[in-house]
Order: C-alpha cells, then sequence, then structure tokens
C-alpha cells in the first residue's frame, strides 16, 4: 500500500494529474497499444479533471491514444439531464482535450437490457488487455465506485441499488431533494477494479477520515469496499490531512517518512509494459488478442455477470479449532482418570513440585 498525504484537496488534485500524466508519458501509448484509463465521477475528482484540462493546453500531455472506462452511471437518468454522469464527463474533461469519441466507454444506463451492457461493458475492457491504472474516489462508509457496504468482493459491472446514505449524499447535485436522486445505477464491481494493473484512490475532507482509518488500518471487509486495496498489487491513496484525523499517529509518520526518504509514489508502480496476452475477465471466454479494432460492440443477451463470491475454500477451513479444550493437560496425564469423580479438580496441582 501506497499513501500520499498532502495538506489540503488541490495539492492532492495536482498531485494525481501529475501522475496520471507521468504514468501515461512512460507508457508511451500508440494507437493500437492504447494507455487503458479508469476515471470515476463526483466532487473529488472534479480538480484533478481541471488539473488534467489545464496540463493538456499547456501542451504537456494528449490523450489521442487513451482509452477510458468509466466507474458507473445512474440507472434511468437521461444522458443529455446535467447530473447524469455522461454529462458530468463531458462538461468537466471529455470537451476539453483531444481524446477520441470512439475511445470513451461509459455505461449506459438507459439500455433495454441492463444485464448484457454490463456484460459488454466487461468485454470491451477485456478485449483492451484490462485496465492500466483506476482512479478512483471514495464515499464516507467506505464504498468505491457504487459497490456500497455488503458488496461482493468478487462482484462485477452490475446493476446496483444504492444506500440511503449514497442518495442522502448525492441529493446535493439534485437540488438536495432525495426523491429525484436515482435509486439504481450500473457500477464497476470490486473485482473489476481489483483487475486493473494500479488502482489510485482520492480521499479529500475530514468527512472521508472513518472510511481512510478502515481502510488503510482495518482488515479486508466488504462493508468497507475500499479496505479492498489492501490485497492488490499496486494500490495508491492520496489524501489530504483531513482525511487521516482518524488514523493512528504512527500510521501517518509511517508513510510520511518513506516519502520523506526519497521514494516518491512514482518509482514503486508497475512496469509499464502493454499487455501482451489478452486480460481473461472471470466470467468472460475472450480469446482475441487486445486491440481497439476487436473491441466488441454487442454481446449476446444471455449473457450474464456473475456476482456470487467465489467460495474456494471447504466450510471445514472456516470453523475455528475448538478441540483445544478437550485436550488432556500433559503435565497431569493419568490423573484425569483417577479423579474423575471429584466433583472440583484443582489443575493448579500439577505445578506444585513434589519432594
Amino acid at each position: 500500500m501506497r499513501v500520499i498525504i498532502r495538506e489540503n484537496p488541490r495539492e492532492v488534485s495536482e498531485y494525481i494529474a501529475d501522475y496520471i500524466i507521468s504514468r501515461i508519458k512512460s507508457f508511451r501509448p500508440t494507437e493500437d497499444q492504447p494507455f487503458v484509463l479508469g476515471l470515476p465521477t463526483g466532487s473529488s475528482p472534479e480538480i484533478i479533471y481541471k488539473n488534467l484540462v489545464q496540463r493538456f493546453r499547456a501542451g504537456d500531455i494528449s490523450f489521442k491514444n487513451v482509452v477510458t472506462f468509466n466507474m458507473d452511471e445512474y440507472v434511468g437518468l437521461p444522458r443529455d439531464h446535467p447530473e447524469s454522469y455522461h454529462s458530468f464527463m463531458y462538461k468537466h474533461f471529455f470537451s476539453h482535450v483531444d481524446i477520441p469519441p470512439q475511445n470513451i466507454n461509459i455505461l449506459n444506463g438507459n439500455a433495454h437490457d441492463l444485464a448484457a451492457e454490463c456484460a459488454s461493458f466487461e468485454s470491451r475492457i477485456a478485449a483492451y488487455g484490462g485496465i492500466e491504472l483506476f482512479l478512483g474516489g471514495v464515499g464516507p462508509d467506505g464504498h468505491i465506485a457504487f459497490n456500497e457496504p455488503g458488496s461482493s468482493l468478487s462482484s462485477q459491472t452490475r446493476v446496483k441499488t444504492l444506500a440511503y446514505d449514497t442518495i442522502l449524499a448525492n441529493s446535493r447535485f439534485f437540488d438536495n431533494d432525495i426523491n429525484q436522486v436515482p435509486r439504481m445505477a450500473l457500477t464497476v464491481g470490486i473485482q473489476t477494479i481489483m483487475d486493473a494493473r494500479e488502482v489510485v484512490i482520492v480521499a479529500t475532507g475530514h468527512h472521508k477520515a472513518i472510511a481512510v482509518q478502515q481502510g488503510l488500518e482495518g482488515g479486508v471487509n466488504h462493508m468497507c469496499t475500499l479496505s479492498s486495496l489492501q490485497l492488490h498489487q499496486h494500490p495508491l491513496i492520496v489524501c489530504d490531512r483531513d482525511s487521516t484525523l482518524e488514523l493512528k499517529v504512527k500510521t501517518v509518520r509511517y508513510f510520511e517518512s518513506i516519502e520523506q526518504a526519497g521514494t516518491d509514489a512514482r518509482t514503486q508502480g508497475p512496469p509499464l509494459v502493454y499487455r501482451s496476452k489478452t486480460y481473461m475477465s472471470a466470467s468472460m471466454g475472450i480469446t482475441q488478442q487486445p486491440s481497439p479494432a476487436t473491441t466488441p460492440k454487442k454481446v449476446p443477451k444471455d449473457l450474464r455477470i456473475n456476482t456470487e463470491f467465489n467460495r474456494a475454500m471447504d466450510d471445514e477451513e472456516l470453523t475455528p479449532d475448538s478441540m483445544s479444550s478437550r485436550m488432556v493437560d500433559s503435565a497431569i496425564s493419568g490423573i484425569d482418570t483417577t479423579l474423575k469423580g471429584d466433583l472440583i479438580f484443582d489443575r493448579m496441582g500439577a505445578r506444585v513440585a513434589t519432594n
């Protein structure tokens, strides 16, 4: 786990924008081998997009050979609705950079068959060889994308019912009227995010402090889906000072000391080598080599995403060993049988030395 701490949201956003640009440049993407980038929406990444647009206008970066996959989209909200994630992305990012329209992939929340749309999304990711870097935010309850507390850690792109807390938090974008907020959304799953070569999470504000603490210091738990990144090979969390308020002092000092020692997060990331082997999603059987030209436009309607938890372990392995309470104390072996009829047996006698 790599954690970078900055003083405020502006510094966090600048760091992440610079990080993404450095990864794209190091990758040296081409039309045939694009850099595949997963993107979020929401207030946290909004400043990041502003920084990326500014760097593009300054000539520091091009997105011509970048392919994007957005994390989620509301169900039933028209694409041209001001609060749809289609509108958000074009308003804050896509309309201001040189990314080709055919390289943009956003879930269609108005599809006739939502399950087939989710399956198609996973197929398109697979056709490009998987996602190189997935940028995401985190909710106050620790959810990433729309993977609410209780989501399966082996889930893939699917339809998800939104939790009340999420609806309440998003009501600020709908004139503070929770009745206007959609109740369902399409979202990438935890496994979809975990399959990315690298995951970068932005966390800003004191209201994210508990989520950050549970995600970093707590155990892996489906009630805090951020914690699943503890199992990822290359996670990076960039926080502002307020979002670290619930962390232990030694945790904060540990991550700060790593950076102070001269180890920048950009030197710790995975090697940026284009995947020559086809990325295989858990529920897909795709065999074609990754190429933008081979991206499937449609999939059979009977194709479904398996969101059931993969129970690889036997039930016996999940049962704690409580047999120790039945074992005979080796120090008094043989005496148990002799004193079997006694109502009270002082085992401390085993520790009394005999002359």
